[in-house]
């Protein structure tokens, strides 16, 4: 079977109402992007969870709609205008054949190995390792954030490979699929926790976990207050973003030991000097490194502190 897509370019506006239109009059899925990706007008958009984004779609937006190929387009298209308001005539479109293909095959060559650091890949389980001398995760795109390619994930598994922990005890919060817990674990960590609020995310950590043959224990946070654990680590690391970072400041410096680290990422550069500032009553951090926008903030607790 072919399909048929319709390529609309609209403003921000008419964007997401546009899109639930063409939903809603037959469309089979619907996505939108930057109509200006790639080139130097392209818009970053961020969010951060829990907060109302600030923009939902690009100044010059670009709507596209999978159809089946023998969908009458046009009527699909001045329904969905008329839903929003707009003169199905002042729509304008273009329509993109979508020939049958292999779509496992075709999702899977978008994933290929993930080189980070000095020593470390991120492997599909469809590819070989590059390298199966350096430390190698098996990983596949999933629910669960964390394969490695966001800026964010990079610079804490670059943070634990630079000072990698070994012997040491370690706290992955906000462990999405388990990587940074993995990676601390087969840099020679003893003991590793991840915490998530997500049991979805838990399930797949431990899932990556084992079928990467590593002990990581991992937990909701409730579960984990029961769990027997110590509950100061050596290091503890915390790839979220800045508003719930924020908002934990107490709680993960307390997970602190004396004269252990905190390592913090997920922070936009603009964010830097709040999120430094609401952990500097418990522990003093700097900037250790910016990727694409994004930093990783470390620290360590002084040997004499009594947090914990």
């Amino acid at each position: 079977m072919s399909w048929t897509e319709i390529v609309i370019e609209v403003a921000r506006t008419h964007a997401e109402p546009l899109s639930d239109a063409l939903m809603e009059s037959g469309a089979l899925s619907v996505s939108v992007e930057d109509a200006d990706l790639g080139t130097e007008a392209e818009q970053p958009l961020f969010g951060e969870p829990g907060m109302e984004p600030t923009e939902t779609a690009w100044e010059h937006s670009r709507v596209v709609a999978l159809t089946a190929e023998d969908a009458d387009h046009a009527a699909l298209i001045a329904e969905a205008a008329q839903a929003v308001g707009l003169a199905a005539d002042k729509v304008s479109y273009t329509l993109r054949d979508v020939a049958e293909q292999d779509w496992v095959r075709l999702t899977q060559s978008q994933f290929e190995p993930i080189h980070i650091g000095k020593n470390i890949w991120v492997v599909p389980s469809w590819h070989e390792a590059p390298d199966p001398s350096a430390l190698v995760l098996e990983l596949d795109p999933g629910l669960a954030f964390g394969t490695g390619s966001h800026p964010t994930t990079r610079l804490c598994m670059e943070w634990l490979e630079v000072h990698p922990p070994a012997g040491l005890s370690v706290l992955d919060y906000g462990c999405g699929s388990g990587i940074l817990a993995m990676v601390a674990r087969k840099l020679g960590a003893r003991d590793v926790v991840g915490i998530d609020i997500d049991p979805q995310a838990i399930e797949a950590a431990r899932d990556n976990t084992a079928r990467n043959h590593c002990e990581v224990a991992y937990f909701v946070p409730d579960e984990f207050a029961e769990s027997g654990h110590e509950h100061a680590f050596d290091v503890v690391v915390a790839n979220i973003l800045a508003n719930p970072l924020k908002l934990m400041a107490p709680m993960l410096s307390g997970r602190v030991k004396p004269n252990g680290q905190l390592v913090l990422s997920g922070v936009l550069a603009t964010q830097v000097e709040d999120v430094i500032d609401i952990y500097r009553p418990f522990i003093e951090l700097s900037v250790w490194r910016e990727c694409d926008g994004w930093v990783a903030l470390a620290g360590r607790l002084p040997a004499t502190s009594d947090q914990g």
